[in-house]
């Protein structure tokens, strides 16, 4: 893969070949530092990290980083297809909360736990579904279409759970979440199998190229012929597959379906987006950014828990490099 950034298609004719100065010019332009925030803070972290504490680059500790950032990336992937468009989705971490507890209600009925996996996908599918129709063609505002969402997700995974956990003891389960090839366990081999298909979707189809056009100007890309509504309801579909694909893996990776919110998964997906270099207003977008951003923000809590920092301040640091970057975001043209 090539490239990892994609703007909106434009009728200006291609700008002339780049000047032999032209990488001092980008380094001085805060707008080429977004690009990079995720790749360059991921390097400097490991970095400071392993100069600190020896273990963090051990292949132990490697191997928890890496499982531990799977359902992020898998959700900052969906997010990423929201954001493309302008919009965004606050309910992501709700639909994969709904979608796990579907997955244990299947299971616990006594069904397969292909079915149960199944059910996850089809119920998180179907709610981003709805969101996208009502965004697409209710014309309402993502924000307060996602945002109820968020709040109807979280009680339907009480209701239908009736609060109470789903304990899943399933052979395949237990190898999936436990089971590697060499350091990268299974579900890290989906999310990047995810991140991959995501990557092919939205920068090699004509799909991807209308995502952007909608992201970049409803205006124009309707001008073009690009259906906005479509465009829309699309992303939030493919933002309810990613949290139904989640949800199945956050049920085995703690061994149950638990009804209790995620609320920590919704803030670093969109954080994760925000360090990737997607552009908040839409049209520029990439796939390799985020999961650079999941991998970044998973590795500073492992860190800084290998420090001895406390948990308390975790939050703070995190929130800080958001910030950072989302202020580089805003340079970018």
């Amino acid at each position: 893969m090539t490239s990892v950034t994609q703007e909106a298609p434009s009728t200006d004719d291609a700008p002339p070949p780049m000047p032999a100065d032209s990488w001092r010019t980008r380094l001085r332009d805060p707008g080429s530092w977004a690009e990079w925030a995720a790749p360059v803070g991921f390097v400097v972290m490991v970095l400071i990290f392993q100069a600190l504490n020896t273990t963090f680059l051990s292949l132990g500790n490697v191997e928890a980083m890496l499982a531990a950032s799977a359902i992020l990336i898998v959700l900052a992937v969906g997010q990423t297809f929201a954001v493309s468009t302008g919009g965004i989705d606050l309910s992501v971490a709700s639909n994969m909360t709904f979608s796990a507890i579907i997955f244990g209600t299947v299971f616990g009925s006594g069904a397969p736990v292909g079915f149960a996996f199944l059910g996850a996908l089809v119920a998180g599918t179907a709610f981003g579904l709805l969101q996208g129709v009502l965004i697409g063609r209710g014309k309402i505002t993502d924000f307060i279409v996602t945002l109820g969402g968020f709040s109807v997700a979280s009680g339907l995974a009480l209701v239908v759970s009736d609060g109470q956990p789903t304990t899943v003891i399933d052979r395949f389960v237990l190898e999936f979440a436990t089971g590697s090839v060499w350091i990268i366990g299974y579900p890290v081999i989906v999310a990047f199998l995810v991140a991959a298909v995501a990557h092919v979707l939205l920068f090699h189809t004509k799909f991807g190229t209308h995502v952007l056009a909608a992201g970049g100007s409803e205006e124009a890309a309707t001008a073009t012929g690009i259906s906005v509504a479509r465009v829309k309801t699309a992303v939030h579909t493919i933002s309810g597959v990613c949290a139904g694909i989640a949800g199945a893996m956050l049920v085995a990776r703690i061994g149950a379906a638990e009804p209790a919110a995620n609320t920590q998964f919704l803030l670093n997906c969109v954080a994760a987006v925000v360090l990737g270099g997607v552009a908040l207003v839409g049209g520029r977008a990439t796939i390799i950014g985020p999961l650079f951003g999941a991998l970044l923000l998973t590795g500073l809590t492992n860190g800084l828990t290998l420090v001895g920092v406390s948990q308390y301040y975790q939050p703070v640091a995190v929130g800080c490099v958001v910030v950072a970057a989302a202020f580089l975001s805003r340079y970018q043209k």
